[in-house]
């Protein structure tokens, strides 16, 4: 049977199962680990304007968030493990699905090659993970090494520990200053998690588990997910089988073109927010996403990647590695949630030498806001707990062409 919902349950919903709206819900460290869990994947990024992109998606999620959480929990408790050419954090117990992608990533033809035409380096490197030792490329002298010409790297060493890891011999056991350290991958997964699934079972976890990320999907990108040509008939079989067997619910939305499919487990959660009602478990534990704004990483799931048009008619694109002229805003503008709708952006940047944060510029979808008292406390509110996070010592608000928003920011502390 399917669900007939507006596009304004469809926003709701995305927003709400990747805990966004209608308001924080976790706390603390044990907050991040369910957030980390509800988002599927946490995509990690080196780039630091003000902080990573992945600690920004996850302060926009948890109460108390501290940046590094999520790094103490895929590194010190071991509950994640991080993999892929779209590099994220995944819960550890996903591990045996994913080995069947690290297999396959084996045997096409791009790791073939590497294979065969690095093979002393890559026995080098294994032999050095199976002594026990962690390393990263970082230990390896360039005057040690073969030169080469990869964006993995410009020593083997570094190619060869990239390879092992892509194909499962090897993990990251930690970071420093964001470099990865690789190990055994026997020393980082505890034994359970080391099995590899039946591929049937692997696929159709790993089908489910992208369904569950967007929320609201068409079954795009099977062969990019799954690391093969798979046909559209058997989509369509497994379409029709799990909507069958409960897995999945087919969804309309109001004003989208096509059906849409989301988690059979969430058909009571997209009936309730139809009927104007907040789902169980979804109250917040302190302000509403009204209360206080709500302010976006630059790649959180649910507004990046062109999803922000789709989703919230909001036009975004990440601009960091845009040439300065081609540039309509700003170098890392962060989208701005309020209510259950993205209303402006803003750039950030923080001065680390003075403990400044710059909001080198704000734009509003409707320039009215601008003198709306509602928004400028909300703004207030939630930059306050933005420069909390940063531990910011000042806030410079001079870039920001609102009278009104700049006279409340400077209250922000």
């Amino acid at each position: 049977m399917t669900i007939e919902i507006s596009a304004i349950t469809a926003r709701r919903y995305i927003m709400g199962r990747q805990g966004l709206w209608p308001g924080r819900r976790w706390v603390g460290l044990e907050g991040a680990d369910t957030a980390m869990r509800a988002m599927e994947d946490l995509q990690l990024d080196p780039l630091v304007a003000v902080a990573r992109a992945h600690d920004l998606a996850l302060h926009a999620r948890v109460a108390d968030y501290t940046l590094d959480d999520w790094a103490t929990l895929t590194y010190g408790r071991r509950a994640f493990f991080e993999w892929g050419g779209w590099l994220a954090v995944r819960p550890m117990d996903e591990l045996p699905a994913f080995r069947m992608l690290m297999r396959r990533e084996r045997e096409q033809g791009h790791w073939r090659e590497v294979e065969k035409e690095h093979a002393e380096a890559i026995d080098e490197m294994r032999a050095v993970l199976q002594s026990g030792r962690e390393v990263s490329n970082r230990d390896f002298s360039m005057g040690d090494r073969t030169r080469i010409d990869s964006y993995r790297g410009r020593k083997d060493s570094a190619l060869a520990l990239h390879y092992l890891w892509r194909v499962g011999e090897a993990m990251v056991a930690r970071r420093i200053r964001f470099e990865r350290v690789y190990a055994a991958t026997e020393a980082v997964a505890p034994a359970w998690a080391l099995v590899e699934l039946e591929d049937d079972e692997a696929e159709r976890r790993l089908v489910l588990k992208s369904v569950a990320a967007h929320g609201l999907s068409r079954l795009n990108g099977i062969n990019s997910l799954l690391k093969r040509s798979v046909s559209t008939a058997e989509v369509a079989s497994w379409r029709a089988h799990w909507l069958d067997r409960g897995d999945l619910v087919e969804v309309s939305v109001e004003g989208w073109k096509a059906p849409q499919l989301a988690p059979g487990s969430d058909r009571v959660v997209l009936v309730e927010l139809e009927a104007g009602r907040t789902p169980a478990g979804w109250d917040p534990i302190d302000t509403t996403t009204v209360d206080e704004t709500t302010f976006l990483s630059p790649l959180d799931p649910v507004s990046a990647r062109g999803r922000a048009k789709a989703v919230f008619g909001f036009d975004y694109t990440w601009e960091v590695y845009k040439p300065l002229d081609q540039r309509r805003f700003g170098y890392y503008t962060m989208p701005i949630l309020w209510g259950d709708r993205l209303v402006g952006r803003f750039d950030p940047k923080l001065e680390r030498k003075t403990g400044t944060l710059l909001v080198l510029g704000l734009w509003l979808e409707v320039p009215s806001h601008g003198r709306d008292a509602a928004f400028a406390e909300a703004l207030r509110i939630g930059m306050t707990r933005f420069v909390r996070l940063l531990g910011a010592r000042r806030l410079d608000v001079s870039g920001v062409p609102y009278p009104m928003l700049r006279k409340r920011l400077r209250a922000a502390r």
